[in-house]
């Protein structure tokens, strides 16, 4: 499980970075560019943590990001029913608690 969470978290912060790319692109967005890239980059941090052996703190910061990401986009979502970015966000960061939760379990 913790390979999964591994390989997830740099997954997350790579899809979480090129939203924020997208978001500025298509929308002038520099919020979206600045939130996205600093997530995104946080979430490699934490994949990285994960794979070098420092599990409890790559998986923390992984939990702690997808639950900001989950509570920010979920609700948005539910609001808009937009997919993009809301949805994909919102299922992204429930993935990711669900699997930073199930390493931590894992690590113990």
């Amino acid at each position: 499980m913790l390979e999964i969470a591994k390989l997830y978290l740099f997954l997350f912060g790579v899809l979480t970075i090129a939203g924020g790319v997208m978001g500025f692109v298509k929308a002038g967005s520099r919020a979206s560019l600045i939130a996205g890239g600093v997530s995104g980059v946080l979430l490699l941090v934490a994949g990285y943590l994960v794979g070098a052996g420092n599990l409890l703190a790559g998986l923390i910061l992984g939990l702690v990001l997808s639950l900001a990401l989950a509570g920010q986009f979920a609700p948005k979502f539910l609001r808009t029913r937009k997919v993009m970015p809301a949805g994909m966000m919102a299922v992204l960061g429930i993935v990711g608690i669900v699997f930073t939760v199930l390493g931590l379990l894992q690590s113990r």
